[in-house]
């Protein structure tokens, strides 16, 4: 089975007034729903020499994903602070912690062109490097979460053969618009906005693609984008069209929604 390799970074959600924490990131997040289904995934990012370091990397490692080439560097990991007020989660002071320093090092690259494709998001610090994986045959995925505009992004896109973006505009147009210039930057490949709710709308250069929600009980939101981005590349990469990827994609968050936590 083609496997795919998730990159950059990781985040403990710490929850003030339970001393609960969570861990995710996007990347983590997709990896260990890539897992759940049953796809070989690995993780690359950097965790701290704290407690959460070591607790976050057993915790992934648990889930079934490959964390060989995690870097485990001194000081301490990212971690955001998180309230509850009325059922909604506020998010407070984020420490980017070690993740701040990391890089792919030299010796990570040929571990990655091992994979069928690369996935990483806005935060990740290795948008840098897609158009070296891409180049060398990987298939380069990038999730631009709500910001698609922001230079990071900008810069990422050319090099990323899908991309996946959360929309909030009501208006269809809107969204279709956005997916026109998205993909105009992007130059080849496949864009995806997923839009809660209203479903998931895609665009691949020639034609529109939309699919709806799968109808569930909702426990917490937390990590239903990136279940989707995961169901959505198990499906492609087994060779289904958009349509069939994108209903993949909703079925995984539709599981993801149903408890609590990303996962």
């Amino acid at each position: 089975m083609k496997k795919i390799v998730c990159l950059g970074d990781n985040c403990v959600d710490f929850y003030d007034e339970t001393g609960e924490a969570f861990f995710g990131g996007n990347p983590v997040n997709v990896a260990v729903y890539l897992s759940r289904l049953g796809r070989k995934a690995s993780y690359i990012g950097a965790v701290g020499t704290d407690d959460f370091g070591r607790q976050l990397l057993d915790a992934v490692s648990e889930k079934g994903v490959d964390v060989s080439h995690v870097q485990v560097l001194e000081g301490k990991t990212a971690l955001t602070h998180v309230t509850v007020r009325d059922g909604d989660r506020i998010f407070g002071d984020y420490d980017e912690g070690v993740m701040e320093d990391f890089k792919l090092r030299k010796e990570d690259i040929p571990f990655i062109l091992s994979h069928a494709a690369a996935v990483t998001g806005l935060w990740g610090h290795c948008g840098g490097n897609l158009e070296q994986i891409r180049r060398a045959g990987v298939l380069t995925v990038l999730d631009c979460a709500d910001r698609p505009e922001d230079e990071a992004a900008a810069a990422a896109i050319p090099h990323s053969d899908i991309i996946f973006y959360s929309d909030s505009a009501d208006e269809e147009e809107k969204v279709r618009q956005r997916l026109i210039r998205l993909n105009h930057m992007q130059g080849h490949g496949i864009t995806v906005a997923t839009r809660g709710a209203k479903g998931s709308l895609a665009y691949d250069g020639i034609d529109f693609f939309s699919c709806g929600i799968i109808e569930c009980k909702v426990e917490d939101t937390m990590g239903a984008g990136d279940s989707f981005i995961a169901g959505f590349l198990d499906a492609y990469l087994k060779g289904g069209m958009i349509q069939e990827c994108m209903k993949a994609g909703a079925e995984c968050s539709a599981v993801t929604l149903g408890y609590s936590g990303a996962w």
